[in-house]
């Protein structure tokens, strides 16, 4: 199940990267324009947060359970970089705001990643345990 909805999070975000660009170049006002990659955002942060849940509660490796809690993180940080740029005028708002497709990209490699490791690993393994102190 985990690699299931890891790979749905890696379509998630292709889907958004096509939303992005569809709305930079829809004629539509802005608001409008980009109301379906705002919508998908946050169900990109919720897919991130079921994901990091379904990790955490299973026994997937701790270091993907990270991944999947930075990927959800940073899906957060998108919408404060969006605020942020919002406060500016409009050249200092736009160079920060091309810091939301940086990080989109980043979310995007963590994501493949994730993808990859999850299918990567037979079904039911866990963490090894740590070896026993022989004194």
């Amino acid at each position: 199940m985990f690699a299931v909805l890891a790979t749905m999070l890696v379509i998630v975000l292709v889907a958004q990267f096509f939303l992005a660009a569809s709305g930079a170049f829809d004629p539509a006002p802005r608001e409008e324009a980009f109301r379906a990659h705002r919508a998908l955002g946050y169900a990109t942060v919720l897919v991130a947060l079921v994901l990091t849940i379904v990790a955490a509660s299973t026994r997937t490796p701790g270091r993907l359970v990270g991944l999947t809690a930075l990927i959800a993180g940073l899906g957060v940080v998108q919408g404060l970089i969006r605020a942020v740029a919002a406060a500016f005028d409009d050249r200092a708002g736009m160079l920060v705001f091309g810091l939301h497709a940086v990080n989109a990209l980043v979310m995007f490699g963590l994501a493949l990643t994730v993808a990859r490791r999850a299918w990567a690993r037979p079904a039911g393994v866990a963490d090894p345990a740590p070896a026993a102190r022989v004194s």
